[in-house]
């Protein structure tokens, strides 16, 4: 009935789908009954409907749209039940497209709108009768006044120099190391939300207000994660690694595992769902184990992923026999089974600057590198090689490769970018965290924060220990 309630309302005309109807401008589209819809080269593809515990049309759709429109895509997800959607406005926004979600408070139902806010994917959040207007706001270009550039082209080098030391200034992380195509993006998003067509006013805006310097801080830490992403590399990770790390481990010695960049926690979490699947399949009885450090440099992103807590959305990536084993429902979701939690360890890191973790068995390293320069990946590896066992593994994304690094990794069969470690002399000296290129940070003394009898010495270090060294441990033998 949906099409006839909708044509009393609106002069548009309102149609109900048909397979591979070619999209009009000006028209209202319904999809059918007891289907899913995805768009595909501007055409309408109607697909029979997921099992009911999965089924999850509006996230299929805005993922498919999210890929075909790039940054012109736009979700509005207005008053519903449930997380759908969810995944598909994270699919909108990491292609640098617009989110605008009705405000909790006015809608009959929150639970989807709420699930996109919590998600952290909103651009606007304002009541239903109010999206419309923002929703026709035009995209900013930057000022061509003054010699500044529109958005298409590269930002001036000395303005976004400047951004990122207010950047580092306010937090002390170093967005140079990044990729400046993925940081010009993630700014001219940032200024399309405030409607600033200038560079430098948006500049102003954020050195004035600390607010707008930690969003676009969380703005530029691209959270693109999901449970059992890219299922051939999962099977093959299952294959290859998982009996290798089995053969060299006895239940006494866990298998040690680092996921750096691990965001909200989906991959850390997939992790240990396939050991202790692996586990259950060679012994039940046998107390293998393993532990996982999982870090990020988003303290946000952590904190979730210590709840455990997800959307029932991930249903669409986790199997039923996953969810019922591993998994338990609450208001809203799932939260992983305690004993999957505690085998991980979360805790915030810069991987480019802090001390990289040692005597691991597998580093899970995946959809991270592609974010950083060729410069902040050639420390990396190295790093990565410094942290891993002698025959260890590297798992890395799909649009990534250490082959840059033939001294350090080899590949194993197949493409799912698995690499094991070479024993080399390139990557036998310790990995200093000043070696990952950070900027040095000066800092000054405060007068009246020391004691006055403290010497100069006793002062510097520690100012050296507050800001510029790694945190160490002296053990002493017991007397």
């Amino acid at each position: 009935m949906l099409v006839e309630l909708l044509q009393a309302v609106t002069p548009m005309p309102v149609v109900q789908v048909e397979d591979r109807m070619r999209v009009e401008t000006d028209h209202v589209y319904v999809i059918p009954p007891n289907r899913e819809m995805e768009i595909r080269l501007g055409a309408l593809h109607l697909l029979p409907a997921a099992p009911r515990a999965k089924r999850l049309p509006i996230d299929s759709f805005l993922v498919s749209l999210a890929e075909e429109s790039g940054n012109r895509g736009i979700a509005v997800l207005l008053s519903g039940m449930g997380a759908d959607g969810t995944l598909g406005a994270q699919a909108i926004r990491n292609e640098s497209g617009r989110v605008f979600v009705q405000d909790p408070d006015t809608a009959r139902y929150d639970s989807m709108p709420r699930s996109v806010i919590d998600a952290g994917c909103a651009d606007v959040v304002a009541a239903a009768e109010l999206l419309p207007a923002r929703i026709l706001e035009p995209r900013v270009e930057l000022s061509t006044q003054s010699g500044e550039e529109s958005p298409s082209a590269p930002l001036a080098a000395e303005e976004m120099a400047k951004l990122i030391v207010l950047l580092r200034q306010h937090n002390g992380h170093d967005f140079s190391l990044y990729k400046m195509s993925t940081v010009q993006r993630r700014i001219e998003r940032r200024m399309s939300v405030h409607q600033i067509d200038s560079f430098s006013t948006y500049r102003r805006l954020a050195r004035e207000n600390p607010a707008e310097l930690d969003l676009l801080f969380r703005e530029l830490l691209i959270g693109v994660t999901s449970f059992f992403r890219d299922p051939a590399a999962w099977e093959d990770l299952r294959r290859i690694v998982i009996p290798e790390l089995l053969r060299r481990h006895s239940a006494e010695h866990p298998i040690r595992i680092w996921v750096p960049g691990c965001s909200t926690g989906e991959e850390a979490y997939s992790l240990a769902i396939l050991f202790r699947e692996a586990f259950d399949d060679v012994s039940p009885s046998a107390a293998h184990k393993v532990s996982i450090f999982a870090t990020d440099l988003d303290a946000s992103a952590i904190e979730r992923a210590r709840t455990g807590k997800f959307p029932a959305s991930i249903a669409s990536n986790v199997s039923p026999e996953r969810l019922a084993r591993f998994f338990a429902p609450v208001e809203g979701g799932y939260r992983i089974a305690r004993a999957i939690r505690e085998s991980i360890v979360f805790a915030p890191q810069n991987v480019l600057s802090d001390p990289p973790f040692t005597k691991m068995d597998l580093v899970s390293c995946r959809n991270l590198l592609i974010y950083f320069t060729t410069k902040s990946q050639g420390a990396l590896l190295p790093a990565f090689h410094f942290s891993l066992n002698p025959g260890g593994f590297l798992f890395l994304g799909s649009a990534e490769t250490a082959v840059a690094t033939p001294a350090l990794f080899a590949p194993e069969k197949g493409n799912s970018r698995i690499y094991r470690r070479l024993e080399s002399n390139e990557g036998r000296a310790p990995v200093q965290a000043s070696s990952l290129g950070t900027s040095p940070r000066f800092v000054g003394l405060e007068h009246g924060r020391t004691q006055p009898t403290a010497g100069l010495q006793a002062v510097a270090e520690q100012v050296l220990l507050q800001h510029h060294t790694s945190p160490a441990v002296l053990v002493t033998p017991p007397r």
